[in-house]
């Protein structure tokens, strides 16, 4: 079975493109990461950066879920991201969605030993 921190991976990582110029991005990756299974995920973030620096968000700054928990941890550096929304009148099983380039701080839920991320809770702007 796969692990919540395989989920995540699976989910929200893509560390070896930098970036996504391209507008059918989110279409392939959805696809291909399994999120348009059964059904269409209306919203999901990629993160452009490794591993090891995501997984170093889980010893960074505590701050609370949005759903009340005390394990989310928001990343110190803006990290490059990839916001996939699925498009107004897209259905089931043609899942369509909209690709934006983002550079946010990220917020994730951090749980296990070793502790790493499981869950991926909102991006923040950068405040300049």
């Amino acid at each position: 079975k796969e692990s919540p921190a395989m989920k995540f991976e699976r989910q929200h990582m893509d560390s070896g493109s930098t970036s996504s110029s391209n507008p059918t991005y989110c279409n392939q990756m959805m696809k291909r990461r399994n999120m348009t299974q059964g059904w269409c995920k209306p919203v999901n973030t990629f993160v452009h950066e490794p591993l090891a620096d995501v997984q170093a968000i889980c010893l960074q700054k505590n701050i609370t879920c949005k759903n009340g928990q005390s394990n989310c941890y928001q990343s110190s550096s803006s990290m490059h991201i990839t916001d996939c929304r699925l498009t107004s009148g897209s259905k089931y099983p043609n899942c369509a969605y909209q690709t934006s380039q983002k550079e946010r701080h990220i917020i994730v839920a951090c749980e296990g030993n070793p502790y790493v991320p499981v869950h991926f809770d909102a991006s923040v702007e950068v405040s300049t």
